[in-house]
């Protein structure tokens, strides 16, 4: 039996427009994970390990409700309540792993899939460093060569540099031998904000993760590293800072109507 989880390598881009304008680039890598093939995988690999320790882990209480063991359950929980048919439900997660037990994903997002390898939707899991986490479930619809488009309402706080009132145009290229995922932030004025991740993939072993080690050092460190690091870049630019505004739940989640995605102004 094949296996669908796999590395892919590659790096995160982000283009600000205003009201200064600001870029950065980092290589990183991420996990696409099947959540059917997380005990194969816990067993078979001497590097990586799923609810428990490891040089790279998996723990499911980093994502969804929090609960562990309960990722899918989570999951199939949120579909039926956007009135998503579950049956024989395949789930992929795109995520950065635990290194020496630590990470910080800003964006997971999960690949949901029928009995026919169809894709019915997309969960874009947002979180930011307050220890909050928002769940944007929107229906898989409009794919056109391996790509999906989707807009929605931001509805959770992410960064003291960026207003609350905006909306996010995703544009993503289904994982095959590449995944790209695309985000423009938009505001009353149009689009002010660009980010992206695209990665080429490649087997998820120990040969695979160990080279993954030693081209992206203590990668999840840097990230949040990295975080910080251009926060004051933007600050010593002058870029006004919005306060944080606290999410009603800590864990939360909105369900999205799939409607086409429109160019912003």
């Amino acid at each position: 039996m094949s296996q669908t989880s796999s590395i892919y390598a590659g790096a995160v881009v982000h283009t600000r427009l205003r009201p200064k304008k600001h870029n950065l680039r980092y290589s990183v890598f991420s996990l696409l994970l099947d959540l059917d093939e997380l005990p194969t995988l816990d067993r078979s690999l001497r590097l990586f390990g799923v609810n428990r320790r490891g040089l790279f882990s998996f723990w499911e209480k980093d994502h969804g409700d929090g609960v562990s063991g309960g990722l899918k359950t989570w999951v199939a929980s949120q579909l039926l309540d956007a009135g998503i048919n579950t049956d024989h439900l395949s789930i992929r997660v795109l995520c950065y792993p635990r290194i020496f037990g630590y990470v910080f994903n800003p964006l997971t997002v999960y690949f949901c899939y029928d009995r026919q390898s169809e894709l019915r939707a997309v969960i874009y899991e947002v979180c930011n460093t307050f220890h909050e986490r928002h769940a944007y479930i929107i229906p898989a619809a409009g794919e056109d060569g391996g790509q999906i488009s989707h807009s929605c309402t931001k509805d959770l706080y992410v960064s003291p540099f960026v207003p609350m009132d905006c909306r996010y145009d995703f544009s993503v290229r289904i994982p095959a031998e590449q995944v790209r995922i695309a985000i423009k932030e938009s505001d009353a004025d149009g689009m002010f904000l660009y980010a992206m991740f695209q990665g080429r993939q490649s087997p998820l072993t120990d040969r695979g993760l160990a080279m993954a080690f030693f081209r992206y050092p203590l990668m999840t460190f840097k990230v949040t590293a990295a975080i910080h690091w251009e926060a004051l870049r933007l600050w010593l630019k002058r870029v006004p800072v919005h306060r944080h505004a606290r999410a009603a739940s800590p864990r939360a989640s909105t369900i999205v109507a799939h409607t086409p995605r429109t160019e912003t102004r």
